[in-house]
């Protein structure tokens, strides 16, 4: 995305749809057609207590140190000290690591789609061989583009996002509904309850997924001093946004469910399935892989887009001296090459699990579970910080403020969005029901030793650092605690109170 200068102003229709392109993916609505019409429940439910929570805190976050770079490490170090900040900004790193997989797995399968031969198409979408070599083909091929400049990647973004989630949603939508009107029979039982059956826990795994369809609506937070009057119309931008990204997950959900019995819902493959079956209703088959070439090209553009995005942020914070000398290495236009050849290692690795799991469908899960896990133990931080900081740092200039007087509104806000994510932590370990995903040792001993090894690493790491690991050239503002003198309460937090600078 171009740069916007100070003098120009979002408008708030704008920052909305800007929230939604950054948000709305249709890779996971499968999931939750699982669901039938109590869908609808979860995407409500996740929304108020997750989406709009995280939007509106992250806001008031970006604004506080808007001038000063870290992002969330930069927000949760100023609350609980640099661990904590180098925690935060390592999950989002790896998160987005462990990411690629998924999404590219998604890929693979619209790539196979693109072929005429219905049946071929869904055996080779199928083939986890297959995936295994389109994911890093695909990824690798993106990793050295990066390494090349990313000047030209913005375009590719935006014509990627429209050409493969706004029009393909749109597009399953109105099918859906010309389907109803020519006498289609809806698979879905729209008679079934809104409300879930909440005594069968091992039924909400998938549901619990829904919370990474929600993730990153923090990254519009950057935008709040680019809109005129913030207090008031940031949060008219954020509902409008929510409820336009909701209503496409909803109506999403139920055209797929239209059209596809739910005993044959697959993850990975029934997008494509479900837009198949609509074209072969209305005697347009030959506009199948049209649909399969935008699908995956929206989802290729995002990947390219990703791939050196969250590693740009670790590694400004590994320039201050939180990482070795050999991960602060750049190439000769400036590209973090060796963070990003150690991601690409990491993805390879990932992608391996194909051949262990029982199916491309369940590695799909375990994954997007995994990611789930590390994702919302990074947003716990942030609501935490930001409840935190109210307290901590209560004098500073807030620009965009949640609730105008007061704590209450942050503490129900803030709290809210904790809850809800403690609440999506503990349920991403239920093996889902749905899904054959082999043995529960499996399951469980990927997820849990996954996200230990993952949360240790940067404590190691952390404890490791020596003074010759800041870069000269950095100029990473000191945090607020650091800046204040030694006699103040609250001059820094206090499993870190003796800590002056990164190296020491």
């Amino acid at each position: 995305m171009a740069n916007i200068g100070k003098s120009v102003k979002l408008g708030v229709f704008t920052l909305a749809i800007m929230n939604v392109t950054a948000v709305v993916s249709l890779r996971g609505l499968p999931a939750e057609a699982e669901y039938g019409v109590s869908s609808a429940f979860y995407y409500l439910f996740a929304a108020l207590v997750f989406l709009i929570p995280t939007a509106l805190v992250a806001a008031e976050l970006a604004a506080m140190f808007q001038d000063k770079q870290g992002g969330v490490f930069r927000w949760v170090g100023e609350a609980f000290g640099k661990k904590a900040g180098f925690l935060a900004i390592w999950l989002q790193w790896i998160e987005s690591t462990i990411w690629y997989p998924t999404v590219l797995t998604f890929g693979a399968v619209a790539i196979a789609f693109i072929g005429m031969d219905h049946t071929g198409d869904m055996l080779l979408a199928s083939n986890r061989f297959y995936t295994l070599a389109v994911v890093l083909f695909i990824y690798w091929l993106a990793t050295f583009i990066s390494l090349k400049g990313l000047g030209w990647v913005g375009k590719v973004a935006k014509i990627g996002g429209l050409v493969g989630t706004i029009i393909p949603a749109g597009l399953l939508v109105i099918l859906a509904i010309v389907y109803l009107l020519m006498g289609g029979k809806s698979q879905m039982d729209f008679s079934g309850n809104f409300l879930p059956d909440f005594t069968n826990f091992d039924n909400l795994v998938l549901a619990a997924s829904i919370f990474l369809f929600y993730a990153g609506m923090e990254m519009g937070g950057i935008h709040v001093k680019d809109i005129n009057n913030p207090s008031k119309n940031y949060p008219k931008a954020v509902f409008i946004g929510s409820a336009i990204t909701v209503l496409i997950f909803v109506l999403g959900t139920f055209a797929l469910g239209i059209i596809i019995p739910q005993k044959d819902i697959n993850l990975t493959q029934s997008l494509l399935v479900g837009f198949d079956n609509y074209f072969n209703f209305i005697k347009a088959s030959w506009l199948s892989p049209i649909i399969a070439i935008a699908l995956a090209f929206g989802v290729l553009a995002g990947v390219l887009t990703w791939v050196a995005g969250p590693s740009k942020g670790i590694f400004a914070v590994g320039r201050a001296g939180y990482l070795p000398p050999f991960f602060q290495k750049t190439n000769k236009i400036g590209v973090q090459k060796n963070i990003l050849y150690l991601q690409g290692g990491a993805v390879t690795l990932l992608s391996l699990l194909f051949v262990i799991m029982p199916s491309v469908q369940s590695f799909y899960q375990i994954m997007s579970q995994l990611t789930v896990v590390l994702y919302l133990i990074m947003y716990m931080l942030m609501f935490s910080a930001a409840i935190y900081l109210r307290y901590n740092m209560k004098k500073t200039n807030r620009p965009f403020r949640i609730g105008n007087k007061g704590n209450g509104l942050m503490w129900f806000i803030g709290g809210l969005g904790f809850c809800g994510s403690l609440l999506a932590f503990v349920l991403s370990f239920i093996p889902p029901s749905q899904i054959s995903v082999g043995s529960n040792a499996v399951w469980f001993s990927v997820l849990i030793i996954g996200a230990l090894i993952v949360v240790i690493a940067p404590f190691i790491i952390y404890s490791s650092r020596k003074p010759s690991w800041t870069n000269s050239d950095s100029q990473f503002e000191p945090f607020h605690w650091e800046e204040t003198t030694p006699n103040t309460p609250t001059s820094s937090p206090a499993n870190e109170s003796n800590e002056t600078s990164p190296g020491k």
